[in-house]
Parts: structure tokens; C-alpha cells; sequence
């Protein structure tokens, strides 16, 4: 398992923590639909729906509410899963690695999550690579930084931890 992954500032964002949550505490937040639910997107907004077949070719799936009550379906498929240290998936396919096309709007990406246990803690980063700027612009505008932050104290809350 390699960590050396090259960043291309113009392409990828990456968010970063330092936490006392465990890798095992992080790795159920992102593996197990139930906990994953509880903090995956900043309120007020929720996650009504997910499933998972954690193995590579296999299904990430989940559904966004709104505050007013719309649903926004994401699907994706993981392309590496190691326990406890690394996962990966992106929602440029679908489950069995079958390629999927863009709807007006949304843009392609692949997520790396890297879990490295420190003597205190854990340090947590997220490394989402765009498929061009106008993806990587969109998720920016979206405000990456501060939703994956406030999602992240949330997982921290779900095991209270801070």
C-alpha cells in the first residue's frame, strides 16, 4: 500500500485532521452504513439512504436530503479497501466497474482516504482528485473545505470524541 500520491493543485483537494478518534472509530464512520448516516454531511442537511459492498468493484451508495426535502442519489464504486488505513472510490462508475456519464451539474472525482494511527491519535486525510477544473472549481464553490470540516466534527461527535 502506497501513500505517495502526487497532488496536482489545480485538480485535487485535500482535507486534513489530526484527531484522537481511532482508525478503527474512523474506518467504521466511513464503512458502516448506519454510523456513516449519522454525520457524512453537514446538517441541516442528512443521509436518508446508504448501502455498501466494501470490496473493490463493489457498490458506495448514498442519498443526500436537503433541508426541503429533496434527494440527491450519489453512486460510486470502491477501487481499493484496506481495513482500517485506506479507502477508495469514485463516482465516475458503478458497481463492476461499469463507467457512468456526467448529468448537467456534477462532475467526476475520485476520493482517497488514508488513516494513519500517530503515538496520540490518528491523522486523517482526504484527498478528492477532480477529472478537470471546471469539477474541481464546482466542488470548491460547493464549499469542500468547510463540509467535509463540519461532516468530520460530526463523525467526532458520533463517537464523542473531540
Amino acid at each position: 500500500m502506497t501513500n505517495n500520491i502526487k497532488l496536482n493543485p489545480k485538480l485535487d483537494l485535500v482535507f486534513e485532521r489530526t484527531t484522537s478518534l481511532s482508525p478503527e472509530q474512523i474506518w467504521q464512520g466511513w464503512t458502516h452504513p448506519p454510523t456513516l448516516m449519522k454525520w457524512f454531511c453537514p446538517r441541516p442537511w442528512k443521509v436518508i439512504d446508504c448501502k455498501m459492498d466494501l470490496y473493490p468493484g463493489g457498490q458506495f451508495y448514498s442519498v443526500m436530503q436537503s433541508p426541503e426535502g429533496q434527494g440527491f442519489p450519489n453512486h460510486g464504486v470502491y477501487l481499493e479497501v484496506v481495513e482500517n488505513k485506506k479507502l477508495i472510490w469514485t463516482n465516475s462508475m458503478i458497481e463492476g466497474y461499469r463507467p457512468v456519464h456526467c448529468l448537467p451539474g456534477e462532475f467526476h472525482f475520485t476520493a482517497t482516504l488514508l488513516i494513519s494511527k500517530l503515538d496520540k491519535g490518528t491523522h486523517y486525510k482526504a484527498i478528492v482528485a477532480h477529472a478537470d477544473e471546471d469539477g474541481y472549481d464546482k466542488h470548491v464553490k460547493m464549499g469542500f473545505q468547510e463540509g467535509w470540516g463540519k461532516a468530520f466534527e460530526q463523525l467526532e461527535e458520533v463517537f464523542n470524541v473531540k
